[in-house]
């Protein structure tokens, strides 16, 4: 079975990580989300990253802060596209993470979404287009998510409309 398999640094994630697994159950896909850091427990961290890729995981979403090196870690590992997700908080308001999580060496690449909750949910956006190039059922769906968004600016619009 293929998936998307969610990690995060710590527990203090979760709530904003939360938001990614929404999106994918909304579009049915299937995920796993995890708890595992690349500094405090990167044993588990690789041996969960291998075996999740043999059993089908297709993309990887990597969620840390302040030093963020998961993504990077799991880059480290694997060849399946991995995204990370940079958290807000710490002395520098999760800057930090982003520079950490973005600024990768040449050939360990990790597409970097926002900070916080608005970067979870493109992460699982940006998971779905990956599977959806293999899977129109998947795209479908995306397509009709967009059409969706945009009726939804036309209604909200039409709330507060003046036009002359």
């Amino acid at each position: 079975m293929q998936f998307v398999s969610i990690l995060m640094g710590s527990k203090s994630d979760a709530e904003v990580m939360r938001e990614c697994a929404e999106i994918f159950k909304k579009f049915d896909v299937p995920y796993e989300m995890i708890i595992s850091s690349a500094h405090r427990s990167p044993v588990r961290t690789k041996e969960y990253v291998l075996e999740a890729e043999a059993r089908g995981a297709k993309v990887f979403i990597a969620a840390a802060g302040m030093a963020a090196h998961l993504a990077g870690a799991i880059s480290s590992m694997t060849t399946k596209p991995v995204i990370g997700v940079p958290m807000g908080g710490g002395t520098l308001g999760g800057l930090d993470a982003l520079l950490s999580t973005v600024q990768m060496p040449s050939g360990m690449p990790v597409g970097t979404v926002a900070i916080g909750k608005t970067g979870a949910v493109n992460s699982a956006y940006l998971a779905m287009q990956i599977l959806a190039l293999g899977n129109d059922e998947l795209a479908g769906k995306l397509k009709e998510d967009r059409v969706m968004k945009a009726k939804n600016v036309e209604l909200d619009s039409a709330e507060i409309e003046v036009l002359l």
